[in-house]
């Protein structure tokens, strides 16, 4: 009876998988489109949902960055942003012009740093580009390790990204800002990306989708780092499995903690927030 519960849920975590994988191929720019874009005298330009999605003609009022500043700031970042692509990809871009960008919020990670979307299109309406641009700052292990070699944080993250990942996004480079220290990369905003909700998944769907993710975490690791000596550190037993689930139940923990002292700080009045967002 056990054996056939769990044969089920596999069936059923698989039927899952295919539904997520179908929808991941849908959100592409058409599909960033149809929710950020709007036409504007007879263009399509992104949608402004201040305070998360806050377009660049808004910026003068807002931030007080003329207008004509900033389209001479995009141009110039984009020049040594293809710089940074392959060849292929370089000609691709070519091909696409700037239509409108917009300051976007983006999630918890990214708390602090500066984040943009870029709208650019091709051949017409229908040839969307969403790209997305971030802010990276130093890594952590710096203040423990050698600084990286990477004198821009930005070539750092992509960099990284391309050698762990088994195919990266074919518009993933980097520039530097237009202020001092201030660092830039960017990316397609949708380029197939799926995720899944861990929170609804029954005990045999959550082991399979967690196997999934490890032999993914695995393949990049090995792929960046030294596959035998990470191997041998592994070793052949489970200590290294306990301290991981140990230190994740920690972590879980004090998310639990962190987010109960910002609520209580919210509802004191001590913290300013946007609800219902």
């Amino acid at each position: 009876m056990a054996k056939k519960k769990e044969a089920k849920q596999i069936s059923k975590a698989q039927r899952l998988a295919a539904k997520n994988a179908r929808k991941a191929h849908a959100r592409d720019s058409l599909q960033a489109l149809s929710k950020l874009g709007e036409v504007v005298d007879g263009r399509y330009g992104i949608v402004s949902q201040p305070p998360i999605v806050v377009r660049a003609r808004e910026f003068e009022s807002m931030y007080r960055i003329p207008t004509d500043q900033l389209v001479d700031i995009v141009h110039g970042q984009r020049q040594a942003y293809r710089a940074t692509l392959q060849v292929d990809r370089r000609h691709l871009l070519e091909r696409v012009e700037l239509v409108d960008m917009a300051w976007h919020v983006v999630g918890v990670g990214s708390g602090g740093t500066r984040a943009f979307i870029v709208l650019l299109q091709g051949r017409d309406d229908g040839d969307p580009l969403f790209l997305q641009v971030k802010e990276p700052t130093a890594s952590v292990l710096e203040d423990s390790l050698p600084k990286s070699q990477f004198k821009n944080p930005g070539e750092r993250v992509v960099q990284g990204q391309r050698m762990m990942q088994a195919a990266s996004d074919i518009f993933l480079g980097w520039t530097k800002g237009h202020e001092a220290n201030r660092y830039l990369y960017l990316r397609q905003l949708r380029d197939m990306k799926g995720s899944a909700l861990v929170e609804t998944m029954a005990p045999q769907t959550l082991k399979l989708y967690a196997g999934f993710c490890g032999w993914t975490l695995a393949r990049a690791h090995a792929r960046s780092g030294d596959a035998i000596a990470l191997a041998e550190y592994l070793g052949e037993n489970d200590d290294f499995d306990q301290s991981i689930t140990y230190f994740s139940r920690l972590c879980a923990e004090q998310n639990d903690l962190d987010y109960a002292a910002i609520c209580e700080a919210v509802a004191s009045g001590h913290l300013e927030a946007v609800e219902g967002l």
